[in-house]
């Protein structure tokens, strides 16, 4: 009788130490709860605060434009700009060379206005990709923070402002990383070959049609860059590129003065090695091991290749000590000097390595 009492008092105890238990575990599991709904709602509101930048766009917005090109007063091209300077009741504002290109008259609108101003080619040149247009306004218009694209880091934020697909969407605003510094991108005039590189920033914002001279920001609203070209293909996405700022402002600084961008001229005509057929049509024989560089096929009477000794036939493989690996990258090596230098080209005739120095001429 005593160890059934003994087991009836040994079973009230287990139920009311699992009772008092479970009501203990209760509270603790509700207080972690709502302790944790309360660092999550936190960390989102602060997050939000931290991501927008509204703030930064603030900074920029006003001062972009659309850019309509016009040729015998059909629209040709759409593209975006910056108002960058002003001076007076004048503005400067730069875009794409492409996207004026063959215009004989430009408008621009502001992003928070359907009136279209006439504005003033100043001037531009193709292979930089920049130009400048200026227009008169008594208004007091916003003009860009011009910021440092050496400083920005690979993963720092960075948005632009466009107007892709033309001004149905003007002042669209997109955001991303800066994806890749210093890159060197394949660039064609002509639309068939590439006619020399590009040194441009990488993003993977959204970048599109119509986007083309519109500002590259950083987080804090100023322009590090401007938007050149994309990538355009089926299976890329997320690859657009702009011009550093401080490569677009070098040039812009001679157009406004009036002056004549003028690059380095040589005076030979070239194919790239990897051109099997016009070799063969044009009988050059490639150098045993050799097989990146240009072959020269024509040098022009009295150029600066004609004086430094240069032939038809022979292989070019280096500008100084640097490799050229085709048409494209002999241009890019190239216009990293100015008229009235010497360079120092490494070539291949019948078999044999030599140097020849050429002083650089003038451009037409």
């Amino acid at each position: 009788m005593k160890n059934k009492n003994n087991l009836g008092v040994v079973i009230i105890v287990s139920i009311l130490l699992s009772f008092v238990c479970g009501v203990i575990g209760a509270y603790l599991v509700v207080n972690s709860m709502s302790t944790s709904n309360k660092v999550i709602k936190n960390i989102t509101t602060s997050e939000l605060v931290e991501n927008s930048i509204a703030s930064s766009v603030d900074n920029v917005y006003g001062a972009t434009v659309a850019v309509m090109s016009y040729n015998n007063d059909n629209l040709k091209s759409t593209g975006t700009g910056f108002l960058y300077k002003k001076d007076s009741n004048k503005y400067y504002i730069m875009t794409n060379y492409h996207v004026i290109d063959g215009a004989d008259k430009v408008k621009v609108s502001f992003n928070d206005s359907d009136e279209k101003i006439d504005a003033t080619i100043l001037g531009g040149e193709a292979y930089s990709d920049i130009a400048v247009l200026t227009i008169s306004s008594k208004d007091d218009h916003l003009v860009v923070e011009i910021g440092d694209s050496e400083s920005i880091r690979l993963g720092d934020t960075i948005f632009t402002v466009g107007n892709p697909m033309g001004i149905e969407y003007k002042g669209t605003v997109t955001k991303g990383i800066l994806s890749g510094k210093e890159r060197l991108v394949e660039v064609s005039l002509s639309g068939s070959v590439s006619d020399y590189y590009m040194k441009v920033l990488q993003i993977d914002a959204a970048v599109n049609p119509g986007n083309s001279g519109g500002p590259l920001c950083d987080v804090s609203g100023k322009v590090i860059g401007i938007i050149s070209l994309k990538i355009v293909q089926d299976s890329i996405e997320g690859m657009g590129f702009a011009i550093p700022i401080e490569d677009a402002l070098s040039y812009v600084s001679k157009i406004e003065k009036g002056e004549k961008i003028v690059r380095p001229f040589v005076g030979v005509s070239m194919i790239d090695l990897s051109d099997e057929y016009n070799l063969w049509r044009y009988r050059i024989t490639l150098p045993d091991d050799v097989n990146d560089g240009v072959a020269v096929l024509e040098v022009s009477s009295d150029s600066p290749a004609a004086k430094a000794g240069l032939k038809k036939g022979d292989i070019i493989v280096k500008i100084n000590d640097n490799k050229v690996s085709s048409i494209a990258e002999f241009r890019y090596e190239l216009y990293k000097h100015e008229v009235g230098e010497k360079i120092e080209l490494t070539i291949y005739r019948d078999n044999k390595k030599q140097k020849l120095t050429v002083t650089l001429g003038k451009s037409e």
